[in-house]
């Protein structure tokens, strides 16, 4: 099912508004932006750290805010910081990174360029499900280890160390949240945001980039970059030690705006709790670490006090579409209508189709305790297969060999399994009517689990209230059946 028609945003042409609307705007560094996009298409970008092998859920809103630019037509350029990586931003840590292996972060620059190009690949797709007029060109992604590879230390100190005041550097939040813990900072996570600086100014003068977009913790970078590109063009073809112009009383800038800076609120529930590997929480892009069931399902279980805000950061839902659907949702809030928009709507675009319906394959027969089991199954030669494939990694898949379950009784497969304690438990509950095989209740004490129990001779289902376990029958260890 799709949730969405056209991709649209509000009624508003405007790219920034846009975003405003949606709730992804924190801070841009000149209202001239907003006319600035009006009138002509911009080369942007943002970047990217390879801090781990996988991007997670909290990269989406930046990887979503390039996606509306280039659904707009804008030029971006994902930047993978195979430099910066190796070196660490101090911004929303107390304590210092640890400094990855050069290795480990050339392996994780790579993994992480395949997800961006993915990512554009599937969501464009996506965008042109519901509107064909939507083009297929794809960002160009370039890596910043290629030009800080070539620039050497002393190079680096007359340029952009000589424009750079240290004093303004000192009132950063990354820096100044890190002076006062008793760890400090180091002179290597100092000197992140003139590294960060140094890649707008390259992208700007190399590529036309005009702005750079980043999660508000990285306002303070964003604004180096801007100054160092101002400052650069108003020394140009000035020896570094001359004064630079002074102009409505403002020292070593320009008038006119040559570089901008646009920050998107960092994706938090509504308690405040960020999503990241630092937090402990990360659901992962890379379906080897967070397989698309439990992806799917992490956003079927988001409050309703989430999902306005995910529908429209994370979605390519227009607001309208988003309003209407909370107020349907607000109207029967146990059927989960925007959860289940939300949750369908990010997989599919990150996924893809035939993910997405595997994931949902795998929720019917774990969480919907009235379906047919046997219909879900057996619609698809392939249903099977892609449920075990699904729920590969999952706590309630158990294996079991044909000698060991098939002919055993019920009771004992519960508890032997771990549905119930006890063999006794298992006959109790029953009695009670309160163990099923398959989504049928089991009425006989007597009841054997027989190989025909199992759908397509491969899968059964044994729930406990609404406790449920998968059952993969295995060959016989001893007869090869």
């Amino acid at each position: 099912m799709h949730f969405f028609r056209r991709y649209a945003t509000t009624t508003s042409t405007n790219i920034i508004e846009r975003l405003k609307a949606r709730g992804m705007l924190s801070q841009v560094t000149s209202k001239n932006l907003a006319r600035v996009t009006e009138e002509r298409k911009i080369t942007l970008y943002a970047g990217v750290d390879p801090s781990a092998v996988s991007l997670h859920v909290g990269n989406l809103a930046v990887l979503m805010t390039m996606l509306h630019f280039h659904l707009d037509g804008h030029t971006v350029i994902p930047l993978i910081g195979g430099a910066t990586g190796q070196v660490g931003d101090p911004g929303g840590r107390s304590t210092e990174r640890e400094l990855l292996e050069t290795e480990t972060v050339q392996n994780n620059a790579s993994s992480i360029t395949n997800q961006v190009e993915n990512f554009f690949k599937t969501a464009t797709e996506h965008a042109r499900i519901k509107d064909r007029s939507i083009g297929t060109s794809q960002p160009k992604i370039l890596n910043n280890l290629s030009w800080h590879s070539q620039l050497s230390f002393l190079s680096f100190l007359r340029f952009p160390g000589k424009l750079l005041r240290v004093n303004v550097l000192l009132t950063r939040d990354s820096v100044q949240s890190r002076l006062g813990s008793n760890q400090g900072i180091s002179f290597a996570e100092f000197t992140y945001q003139l590294l960060q600086a140094y890649d707008f100014w390259y992208l700007n003068r190399n590529h036309g980039v005009e702005l750079q977009i980043g999660g508000s913790d990285q306002w303070g970078n964003i604004i180096s970059g801007v100054e160092l590109i101002r400052k650069a063009n108003a020394v140009e073809g000035k020896s570094l030690n001359e004064p630079v112009e002074i102009k409505n009383g403002i020292a070593d800038e320009v008038v006119d705006d040559v570089a901008y800076g646009l920050t998107i609120p960092l994706l938090t529930t509504s308690t405040g709790e960020k999503f990241g590997k630092s937090a402990g929480n990360a659901i992962w892009l890379d379906q080897r670490l967070t397989s698309t069931f439990d992806f799917y399902q992490f956003f079927i279980r988001v409050s309703d006090a989430d999902a306005p805000m995910y529908l429209r950061c994370l979605t390519l839902l227009s607001v309208e579409e988003i309003d209407n659907l909370m107020r349907e949702h607000m109207a029967s809030p146990e059927k989960r209508l925007a959860q289940h928009a939300l949750a369908t709507e990010v997989t599919q675009m990150i996924h893809g189709d035939a993910a997405l319906q595997v994931a949902q394959l795998a929720s019917t027969v774990l969480y919907d305790t009235s379906s047919s089991l046997e219909t879900a199954l057996t619609s698809n030669p392939d249903s099977v297969g892609n449920l075990l494939e699904a729920l590969r990694d999952n706590p309630r898949l158990k294996r079991v060999s044909s000698n060991q379950a098939i002919g055993q009784y019920m009771t004992k497969v519960a508890s032997s399994l771990g549905l119930v304690a006890s063999h006794a438990k298992a006959r109790t509950l029953l009695q009670g009517g309160g163990l099923y095989l398959n989504n049928h209740r089991i009425t006989e004490l007597d009841r054997k689990l027989n190989k025909s129990d199992f759908i397509g001779d491969k899968v059964a289902f044994l729930r406990a209230g609404k406790e449920m376990l998968v059952v993969e029958l295995l060959p016989s260890e001893n007869s090869g059946d």
